[in-house]
């Protein structure tokens, strides 16, 4: 290896100008493998990316760029963006790690609804006694329930569910009784 091609210690970044190649050496207990694993993925179309892992406690990456004609700034380049990659993928990898529960939950009632209705034995043994969750922001609303136009009065939904309307009070006129004589 020629030199050190960033900031970062011999020890970490070597690079062979003459190969035209970089070499990260990682510590694996900072860096978990799905983390480097993806890192290396969004590289895989820029340079030929190698991984190994010399010991149990360490990584080590080569990247050597597709295009042949590369330079020390190139390789600073591919050390700087695969270095924040890595730290991006690491943070991802460690959120999933902490909030695995809750995305196993969402996946899990996802799965569970695209299955169908439930079933009437689903049903009934189904705890009602819980209290509905409130929706402050009408969140879980609908875009229909939500942006619905008013009807106006007196409207229906179809044209054949009209209710007929009362009929007007009839007007009787009192009836006469027949008297006794006129029989």
């Amino acid at each position: 290896m020629d030199s050190s091609t960033s900031d970062l210690s011999s020890e970490i970044v070597q690079s062979d100008l003459a190969g035209g190649r970089v070499v990260l050496t990682l510590d694996s207990t900072l860096y978990p493998l799905d983390a480097l694993y993806g890192a290396s993925y969004v590289f895989i179309d820029r340079c030929y990316v190698l991984l190994d892992r010399p010991d149990p406690s360490h990584f080590r990456v080569t990247l050597s760029p597709k295009k042949a004609a590369t330079d020390e700034a190139a390789l600073r380049a591919f050390v700087g963006e695969f270095a924040n990659e890595l730290l991006s993928c690491a943070w991802r990898h460690q959120i999933t790690q902490d909030n695995r529960a809750i995305l196993e939950q969402v996946t899990n009632e996802a799965i569970a609804g695209a299955m169908g209705a439930p079933s009437l034995d689903d049903l009934a043994n189904f705890d009602f006694t819980e209290e509905p969750f409130e929706d402050p922001l009408g969140i879980a609303m609908s875009w229909e329930e939500k942006y619905k136009k008013p009807k106006p009065e007196g409207a229906t939904d179809k044209p054949g569910d009209a209710k007929p309307a009362d009929p007007p009070a009839a007007t009787k006129s009192p009836a006469k009784e027949p008297s006794e004589g006129t029989k």
